[in-house]
């Protein structure tokens, strides 16, 4: 199984996000959604951006400059 960093699980959330954030609009204009719920799961995907955040900031870098050339 392939490991990724915080930052690029980060990433593919913020992608998500914006993609409930669209769809989800649609969904509670449309009734099928209620906008309680809709506050409720896109709160949840920010919480676990703000996650690996802070995780993605305790990290080493993946690739690291050799000290001498």
């Amino acid at each position: 199984m392939r490991t990724f960093t915080a930052a690029e699980k980060r990433r593919e959330m913020e992608r998500e996000l914006g993609y409930r954030l669209y769809v989800y609009a649609q969904m509670v204009t449309k009734g099928k959604m209620t906008q309680v719920e809709s506050d409720r799961r896109i709160a949840i995907v920010e919480a676990i951006i703000q996650d690996y955040r802070a995780q993605g900031e305790r990290e080493e870098p993946q690739f690291k400059f050799p000290d001498s050339y």
